[in-house]
């Protein structure tokens, strides 16, 4: 696609979010019946859910597949829909429980990493910086589009948070605190890391799992607290995310500890509530012997 038709799917996007959310939510329907009916990486998610749940029956993990799909359907359409979303909106719909701990944390002039995954709407965690006493800052990994990758980056940056590239964010969280200010970084990190970066292997729902040490790393160079953000969706176009302390003295953990920690509780949050998790990605790509463990 060239700049052009960039541009106007960019500008189609834009009229699109202009909808209220009754009329959103009924093209997301529609949408739900459409990726069901080709099987949108069917392939994927059911190696994935099979895997993850051994002891479900077929119909118990196609129950959670059909669930995913109409979950993962909505949260495209209300990620469309931040360019046009007012503020009164965003924190009528996105709910932050326990702020309390992570501003006490900046009147103590400490950053914080809050950790989360690819679970519930999760384009709609950086309205964080809505709440926060902290300069709010995100990672995230550059598209190859550069008219949509500055389009993901305007919706990121709405509410006022920073994004750096996974490259950058050392070198600019140093920015931040040389302005004797202190920030909170939200972290996805269940992604897979690059095939020559792996240095951790840890079991994570039943299955050798190469994870992101990133995050821990991050919290003991700044000597930061670590929360986890736990994110539900209440109903339809409605989350809230309870900020759960999980390290206040990140330096004094043994190694690996506060991995895993975050990956138990985001494996505790998708046993309980599997399909809001994002199943259609290939989470254990280099996982040469997908070995189930007990």
């Amino acid at each position: 696609m060239g700049k052009i038709g960039n541009y106007i799917a960019l500008g189609f996007l834009w009229l699109f979010s202009l909808q209220p959310f009754f009329i959103l939510y009924l093209y997301s329907d529609l949408l739900y019946h459409f990726i069901r009916l080709i099987g949108y990486r069917r392939a994927v998610i059911n190696e994935n859910l099979r895997y993850a749940f051994p002891d479900k029956s077929k119909d118990e993990l196609r129950e959670i597949r059909l669930k995913f799909y109409r979950g993962f359907c909505d949260v495209m359409i209300e990620t469309i829909k931040v360019q046009s979303m007012s503020e009164k909106q965003m924190r009528k719909r996105m709910v932050f429980n326990n702020m309390e701990y992570a501003n006490q944390m900046a009147n103590e002039g400490k950053d914080v990493v809050a950790i989360m995954g690819h679970y519930g709407c999760w384009e709609w965690i950086p309205s964080l910086a809505l709440h926060s006493n902290h300069v709010a800052c995100a990672t995230y990994r550059p598209l190859k589009n550069e008219q949509f990758d500055n389009y993901m980056l305007k919706l990121r940056g709405r509410w006022g948070s920073l994004n750096f590239t996974m490259r950058d964010t050392m070198r600019e969280l140093i920015k931040v605190r040389r302005q004797n200010k202190n920030f909170i970084i939200g972290l996805i990190a269940d992604q897979s890391p690059d095939r020559n970066k792996i240095q951790y292997w840890t079991k994570f729902l039943n299955q050798n799992t190469a994870v992101l040490l990133g995050p821990e790393k991050m919290a003991k160079a700044f000597k930061a607290p670590v929360v986890f953000m736990k994110m539900s969706r209440i109903k339809r176009g409605y989350y809230q995310v309870d900020i759960i302390p999980l390290v206040e003295d990140s330096v004094s953990t043994n190694e690996f500890e506060i991995t895993e920690m975050h990956l138990k509780c985001l494996e505790d949050i998708i046993r309980e509530r599997p399909e809001d998790w994002l199943w259609s990605h290939k989470r254990w790509k280099y996982s040469e012997v997908r070995e189930i463990q007990n």
